[in-house]
């Protein structure tokens, strides 16, 4: 099966001489299609690094990162990857339903592209945005301009615009992270059954070991100077996850086996 995301021996260093930073040391890592994956460590350590390479955004300076054997910069032209940001990016003189619906009218040559790279016969049905509005909670907001949106529900609209390309992957630096904890369980149980609904592919990128657990299939642990992977842990919990989840002792177990493990990268990181 080919990988939705591969990395081989991704390096990226910024500045050069004797200032030169190496930001990303040999990162090898391959996601099957549909999976959810967290990537989880300190700051610094490179994880919204990562990110931008995949979603082409960076280039490496050595190695590689291919979405669906193709650049990262062909998956984009084809619509195959999506990007949520920390922060909305929503344009203010349009409403909820406008920005949604925004980038489903540019670049319409894409579907070949995408049909193309993921050798399918037949367009993707579309997807009924109204529906995904609804399941966002966001139903009796879609005239709304975004100034007039709690940061919540201006974070809901981002999620609905990236999930209505129907991205086979999609990528999410931090989407929850200024936002309450009430808010944000809310945000992870409607961002859970949307990629439910359409099982699209996620590599997100938290600071959250509770988010990680709740929402992944994997927990790729980074540990800084260099940035690179020093640990993958599957997630062997039931789904659909609800708040019960945390009540349970299996829920806290990998909270502690990743905890410790962020604790072990930073001895290996003073030991470097």
């Amino acid at each position: 099966m080919t990988s939705a995301v591969h990395l081989r021996s991704v390096v990226k260093r910024y500045g050069t001489g004797e200032s030169v930073m190496t930001a990303l040391s040999g990162v090898d890592l391959s996601i099957r299609p549909g999976r959810f994956v967290s990537l989880i460590g300190p700051s610094g350590c490179g994880k919204s690094t990562l990110l931008r390479i995949v979603a082409g955004l960076e280039q490496p300076d050595s190695g590689e990162a291919l979405v669906h054997d193709v650049t990262p910069r062909q998956a984009c032209a084809a619509k195959l990857l999506g990007l949520v940001p920390q922060t909305p990016a929503l344009l203010p003189w349009l409403d909820v339903r406008a920005n949604v619906t925004l980038p489903l009218r540019v670049n319409r040559s894409s579907d070949r592209r995408r049909r193309r790279i993921l050798d399918e016969r037949e367009e993707l049905p579309p997807v009924d945005v109204d529906v995904l509005l609804e399941k966002a909670g966001l139903g009796d907001a879609v005239h709304k301009l975004p100034a007039q949106l709690s940061g919540g529900m201006q974070q809901r609209a981002a999620i609905v615009r990236a999930f209505a390309l129907r991205p086979d992957v999609l990528l999410m630096d931090e989407p929850f992270s200024a936002l309450d904890e009430f808010t944000r369980e809310s945000l992870q149980d409607q961002l859970l059954d949307l990629w439910d609904d359409l099982k699209t592919t996620v590599l997100f990128v938290t600071h959250s070991i509770a988010e990680a657990v709740r929402l992944s299939d994997t927990v790729v642990v980074m540990a800084p100077r260099p940035g690179r992977i020093v640990d993958v842990i599957d997630i062997d919990l039931p789904r659909p996850r609800n708040a019960r989840l945390f009540e349970e002792s299996r829920f806290h177990a990998y909270e502690d086996l990743i905890r410790e493990r962020l604790h072990d990268a930073w001895h290996l990181t003073d030991a470097a």
